[in-house]
């Protein structure tokens, strides 16, 4: 639809007896992508403990997690603390035992591996592990692509608009981008424990069709054309 507006044209100075009328239309374009997710980050967290009244430390669970973590093939620079400034967390326990934690964060790339990891962190009893947030390693470069569709959008919805009346869409005169909706771009996802029994038993029956729920990004960009 077309819209006619009067609009005030100044040159140099104020002039208040020329007043032009310009004709314009306004659209509004809207595009989506959805992504599969390819970075998952788990958060696991490690704590002092004892069993059959021995203590397991940190230091032993540690290796045996980053010894896990290289037997599939997971690059150890993915795997880090998760709070650079607090190595050591000091954890109250019964009889005034004053035990200790670290909670770590590794990166997968998808879903397989995450069904491996959650293997073997049950392997080694590691209970406290779930996923804090996932995302996609070209999301600049993804959002960026969905606003060039949504402008493009816009363009070819005046186009064809004007079209249909015998008129053409002239430069634009504004352009704004509404407050677009990315979902899935570093959510927090709890993972609850039937999540991670399913991927598992997944896994197990070696199905290799296992995805995340995908990334959705939108874009909305209004923009106000002149009419030729």
């Amino acid at each position: 639809m077309a819209f006619f507006s009067t609009t005030l044209l100044s040159f140099g100075q104020i002039n208040t007896t020329k007043i032009e009328e310009l004709p314009y239309i306004e659209v509004i374009g809207m595009a989506e992508k959805e992504v599969i997710p390819d970075e998952i980050f788990i958060r696991i967290v490690i704590v002092e403990k004892y069993v059959d009244k021995v203590k397991i430390s940190i230091e032993e669970q540690e290796e045996k997690l980053k010894n896990a973590v290289k037997s599939l093939d997971i690059d150890l620079s993915n795997l880090y603390l998760s709070d650079v400034n607090a190595d050591y967390v000091t954890v109250r326990w019964k009889k005034k035992d004053v035990l200790t934690k670290k909670e770590y964060t590794l990166k997968v790339k998808n879903a397989i591996e995450l069904g491996r990891m959650f293997q073997e962190l049950e392997k080694l009893e590691i209970t406290d592990a779930f996923i804090s947030k996932v995302n996609h390693s070209k999301i600049d470069s993804l959002r960026k692509e969905v606003r060039i569709l949504a402008i493009k959008a816009a363009k070819d919805k005046a186009d064809y608009l004007l079209t249909a009346i015998g008129e053409q869409t002239g430069k634009p005169l504004i352009i704004t981008e509404n407050p677009q909706t990315i979902f899935g771009s570093e959510i927090q996802v709890m993972a609850s424990r039937n999540v991670v029994s399913s991927l598992k038993k997944v896994y197990d029956n070696k199905e290799t069709e296992i995805q995340f729920q995908k990334i959705k990004l939108t874009s909305s960009i209004y923009v106000k054309f002149s009419i030729k």
